[in-house]
């Protein structure tokens, strides 16, 4: 089992304790502050870079991020779009980020496959008693990763909020749904949903349609659709696709296939979820017939100059 580094809490005063009160304002930086202040022209330019400095991103091996996604993947409870590429080997770079001498949560930056060339920072998490200091702690993640974009989900708010800030032309390449109402359609046609088979792999060719999928619906001794379900992000969730066959949209056979496929998900002890591209209004329509409803977005952007 990992175990999680104690983030030591501020200081507290007891009830008759007379607190200090300094000769002049605390800095901005100072942990124990919490009174309102003015940013003092006192500090020599030396002092002030020794409070920037605290803050720091170290890249580290992925055994010690762990815990910390643990903790990121509880909160977020809810599919991680981008939860396996931590285990593809060359894919990512982690980092644990430090404030003083006390580690405070992790970043993770992708560096492989869509993102070669591009290095893309993907998860961020701050422990809570630290997310006072998440700009600071973000901009060292910036500075020792070297990224160049942010892609975030955005039902995932402190990288959200680190995207509008830091990328602010930030653009959505998904819609991401979950599932909250149960459709019950009848089956149009008298379509049959049933596992594809190697047998099915040619007819399946000739509708154009997809040769990897699982499941299928046959209808008048004809593939019209097929579908499936991928497990490769965190479990429970599995992400539904499904496709049908040009000449026979438009009939309702979508929304039937995505709902078949996401009882069989429960029925394997999974929650399904779905994505699509924001300007297919078909692919839409037929997740929001079988019951998924919008729950985010995944978005892209470049940082801007600093």
């Amino acid at each position: 089992m990992h175990t999680l580094p104690k983030v030591s809490p501020p200081p507290t005063l007891s009830k008759s304790a007379t607190p200090h009160i300094p000769k002049h304002p605390a800095p901005r930086n100072d942990p124990n502050t919490t009174a309102s202040f003015i940013w003092p022209p006192l500090l020599s330019r030396t002092t002030i870079t020794a409070i920037v400095t605290t803050f720091r991103a170290t890249e580290s091996p992925l055994p010690s991020i762990l815990p910390w996604r643990d903790l990121h993947r509880q909160e977020m409870n809810c599919q991680i779009t981008k939860d396996s590429i931590h285990f593809r080997d060359g894919w990512t770079r982690e980092f644990l980020l430090f404030d003083g001498p006390t580690t405070v949560g992790y970043g993770s930056l992708a560096v492989a496959g869509p993102w070669k060339d591009k290095p893309t920072i993907y998860e961020f998490h701050v422990a809570p008693p630290a997310r006072n200091r998440v700009f600071d702690l973000f901009e060292a993640l910036l500075a020792a990763t070297g990224a160049v974009a942010i892609e975030i989900q955005s039902n995932d708010p402190l990288l959200s909020t680190m995207l509008h800030t830091y990328a602010p032309g930030a653009i959505s390449e998904s819609i991401l749904f979950h599932d909250r109402i149960t459709s019950h359609h009848p089956a149009p046609q008298g379509a049959t949903f049933r596992p594809a088979t190697p047998e099915d792999v040619a007819p399946i060719a000739e509708q154009k349609l997809d040769s990897g999928a699982t499941w299928l619906l046959e209808s008048d001794h004809q593939i019209v659709a097929t579908g499936g379900i991928l497990f490769h992000y965190n479990r429970p969730y599995g992400d539904i696709y499904m496709s049908v066959a040009e000449p026979f949209r438009r009939r309702g056979l979508g929304s039937f296939l995505v709902q078949e496929l996401k009882r069989t998900c429960y029925e394997n002890g999974h929650v399904p979820a779905a994505r699509c591209n924001p300007t297919n209004l078909p692919s839409r329509n037929t997740l929001q017939a079988a019951g998924f409803v919008p729950c985010g977005h995944i978005l892209v952007g470049r940082i801007a100059p600093r």
